[in-house]
């Protein structure tokens, strides 16, 4: 492998042969292999790895494990600890995707304080596998089928084309020490499912599976830069006017594709939607309908689709208000908070809440989809979108409305609603006054 490792490197990777490198190492087998084989071709790399504290002592044993490797292999090491837990929580993600923002977004960091050129992870052709059944399963376009690419920004996988077995048998036949993390038995997570369950079916039904996936996927990978190509030529036929960072597209020019459907997707894919039923529907929908993504809104405007950047403001992280805050800036004017003795008027900009009943730090957010609350004076509760369809929410007041939080509940649709679980009672005893001064 060794010798086919460093053919593969000649010939795919030649740049990063005199480049400074980051060679990610978690401990386990896929990554110590890379650092091995890095080390044996002499490439300039140091060892990064990150503690997610998420297995207690077997955690810090792999961390214990990478330190000793580095000073085997006499190479420098960074490492770096992680609360990933809270993070997950206060970002309202699962584990999986908080341990690899933490990550990705370090990795990138130390790259640029450190003047390393790439970070090498170490991604195999069974990932690459486990990917495309993954994003199968989930309904995605040709994007998420086309495969981990092997040089991504600053990122760059130099084992996607080996196999998990050639790296095992390498390891073996090198006595390479490795760890073991246990998390990865269990059929929990997908892609524990796949790799234990679904993937060893298809091999032993196809001994050659890996290699013919490999040559469907490159099929794949040349369809798409041949539409990725053609897309620049579509957009320069149904954009019909440009102002600054908004874009109008003619909506009967989209329909004059016999494949408009595709011709959408190819459009907008970059925005970050994912509702791609909800886009095809704006075609024939009022004014004023509009579908959002994190970062972009899609306007229904009589004869276009009205392409514009979402407003900055509301990109912004969470704001916390720690107990003892007494004001705090948001994009709909200043939050106060007041101790009182006794509830005032309750007016649209004005709530009084059970303050025993808190959990702070608040948090003031936008709303996502799938938040719900339990109105004020009302039975149950109710989604926000449903609340806003009620009151006839425009989508301009819609994309500006913010939720204030006690941890996952909402307390306050801020000068809308206050929920009615906060409410004051007459076995309140502390009562806090909030309000929007704009």
């Amino acid at each position: 492998m060794l010798d086919l490792f460093s053919k593969y490197i000649d010939k795919e990777l030649a740049f990063i042969k005199d480049k400074k490198l980051l060679v990610a190492i978690s401990g386990g087998l896929d990554s110590v292999v890379l650092a091995h084989l890095c080390a044996q071709l002499q490439l300039n790399i140091s060892l990064v790895h990150c503690n997610f504290n998420l297995r207690g002592n077997e955690s810090d044993e792999d961390e214990s494990f990478v330190l000793q490797l580095a000073e085997d292999l006499e190479l420098e090491v960074f490492l770096e600890s992680f609360e990933t837990e809270t993070y997950a929580q206060e970002h309202k993600i699962s584990i999986q995707m908080a341990a690899r923002e933490l990550r990705y977004v370090w990795f990138e960091e130390l790259a640029s304080q450190l003047h390393y050129d790439y970070i090498l992870t170490a991604h195999h052709a069974d990932d690459n596998l486990e990917t495309f059944l993954i994003n199968l399963s989930r309904g995605t376009g040709l994007d998420g089928l086309v495969g981990i690419p092997e040089k991504n920004g600053k990122l760059v996988r130099p084992l996607l084309p080996f196999s998990r077995e050639e790296i095992q048998i390498f390891a073996g036949k090198n006595q390479i020490k490795w760890r073991e993390d246990s998390s990865n038995a269990s059929t929990k997570y997908l892609r524990n499912k796949l790799r234990h369950d679904v993937i060893p079916k298809l091999k032993a039904v196809n001994p050659q599976f890996l290699q013919n996936f490999s040559k469907t996927q490159q099929h794949l990978r040349e369809s798409k830069q041949f539409l990725d190509s053609i897309s620049e030529e579509i957009a320069g036929k149904v954009v019909d006017r440009v102002d600054g960072d908004v874009r109008y597209f003619n909506i009967e020019k989209i329909k004059s594709f016999n494949h408009f459907k595709t011709v959408l997707y190819q459009l907008f894919k970059d925005c970050g939607f994912n509702e791609w039923n909800d886009i095809e529907e704006l075609l024939d929908a009022q004014t004023g309908k509009c579908v959002f993504s994190k970062t972009h809104r899609l306007l229904k405007n009589r004869e276009y689709l009205v392409l514009s950047n979402l407003p900055e403001d509301s990109r912004k992280a969470t704001l916390k208000i720690f107990e003892g805050d007494e004001s705090i800036e948001t994009s709909l004017g200043t939050l106060t908070l007041e101790d009182v003795n006794a509830m005032g008027q309750s007016i649209s900009q004005i709530v009084y809440v059970d303050k025993d009943l808190l959990k702070f730090p608040l948090t003031v957010r936008h709303w996502e989809k799938g938040d719900y609350f339990y109105p004020f004076g009302m039975q149950g509760k109710k989604k926000l979108s449903k609340f806003f369809k009620d009151e006839k929410y425009s989508a301009l007041e819609k994309e500006k409305v913010l939720v204030l939080c006690s941890k996952d509940n909402i307390v306050w649709v801020l000068n809308k609603r206050l929920d009615n679980r906060f409410k004051v009672t007459q076995d309140t005893q502390n009562i806090l006054k909030i309000s929007i001064l704009t």
